[in-house]
């Protein structure tokens, strides 16, 4: 089994999502993965949930405001890191980490006054990455 060495933080893309680059914080202590998402509403598109949002993909560049829409997979309770709950609309889409790109599950929060729009969960890393925390942006940006 080949595994991609990552560190605490990694450049991602979500081209499904139109998401070209973002910066995201590697938590291993967090199940799934979560991404801040403003104006998330639900419709239906094809007889299916949809969820459409907006975000600023790169902090550096508040001016960039990517709009978003996914099939909507389910809604889930997650527990965040302080103890509370919260339902959360779950989508699915490719991932670019590096050189490798594969489908995850994504929960979608507000996530404006953490330090990134972006928490990579374990789900997304089973099997596939291991951390060395030592080191940050090992893989760079993803060539799309």
């Amino acid at each position: 089994m080949n595994k991609i060495i990552i560190g605490s933080r990694e450049w991602c893309s979500l081209p499904d999502l139109g998401i070209e680059l973002i910066k995201a914080k590697v938590d291993s202590g967090a199940k799934t993965t979560a991404l801040h998402a403003d104006n998330l509403t639900k419709f239906i598109k094809n007889d299916e949930n949809w969820v459409q949002f907006s975000l600023h993909p790169l902090k550096s560049r508040p001016d960039l405001i990517v709009q978003c829409e996914a099939k909507l997979v389910e809604k889930r309770i997650i527990k965040s890191s302080n103890g509370n709950k919260e339902e959360r609309f779950v989508i699915e889409t490719k991932l670019i980490l590096g050189n490798s790109s594969y489908p995850i599950e994504i929960t979608l929060t507000n996530r404006k006054l953490m330090g990134f729009h972006m928490l990579l969960g374990r789900q997304a890393m089973s099997n596939k990455v291991l951390i060395d925390c030592e080191f940050r942006y090992l893989l760079g940006k993803p060539s799309l």
